[in-house]
């Protein structure tokens, strides 16, 4: 694992951007199809809107997300709607996007259907994940239902879970197919957050799910 500290957050951003950029290149030489696992939230924001322009065939890349609240796309908490606005746009509107809600579902019966679906696009070509102050990342929260069977090896590649206090259920990248992506990047804000992460590489994966996802990958940390 490889750990990477920036002055500020904007020169973060936009190195992020030409890395995740570069990644995604050199998979393009490699495979006719790449997949990019993008989270939602308020970090990756700025990222998207510095890589959205980047000179990269699109047409060949299906963008998929991480976690998602079970809420329909047009919905102010839908995390596809961000990737709508920040990342699906400039050069970058000709991506793919494959989105997990289905109207008339549950979360808890469409996750079959979706893990099934998932398979396509595996094992991940490159993945940018966040991380919560708990050491949550994706929506594999510590202690929550369906968390601990999203960390198990034998996890479907989707799965539904409710984390503490939401105000909706959600789906989720289970742990493997997070774990098993071929270029990992995970982006980090401030010392309160750096501590985080460094105490999650010493617990056991079912106290910090971060720290059982981002071996081999790369941690970007501004203050």
């Amino acid at each position: 694992m490889e750990f990477k500290e920036y002055p500020d957050q904007e020169m973060l951003a936009m190195n992020v951007a030409n890395v995740i950029a570069g990644a995604l290149e050199n998979a393009l030489l490699q495979h006719e199809r790449v997949s990019f696992a993008v989270p939602g939230g308020s970090t990756p924001g700025p990222i998207f809107d510095a890589l959205c322009g980047a000179d990269l065939d699109w047409r060949r890349v299906v963008v998929l997300l991480t976690d998602e609240r079970w809420v329909a796309p047009d919905h102010p908490r839908s995390n596809a709607g961000l990737v709508a606005q920040r990342l699906l746009c400039d050069r970058a509107a000709q991506a793919r996007f494959a989105g997990y809600y289905r109207d008339g579902q549950s979360a808890q019966a469409a996750a079959p259907g979706l893990a099934d679906d998932m398979q396509a696009h595996l094992p991940l070509s490159v993945l940018l994940l966040g991380m919560g102050a708990d050491m949550h990342t994706a929506s594999l929260f510590p202690g929550a239902p369906g968390t601990g069977e999203a960390m198990a090896s034998t996890a479907p590649a989707v799965c539904a879970v409710t984390p503490p206090g939401a105000l909706e259920p959600r789906v989720t990248m289970s742990a493997p197919v997070l774990r098993g992506a071929l270029s990992k990047h995970l982006v980090i804000f401030g010392q309160d957050k750096r501590a985080a992460f460094e105490g999650a590489l010493k617990l056991p994966a079912a106290e910090a799910p971060i720290g059982a996802v981002i071996s081999g990958g790369t941690v970007h940390w501004a203050p």
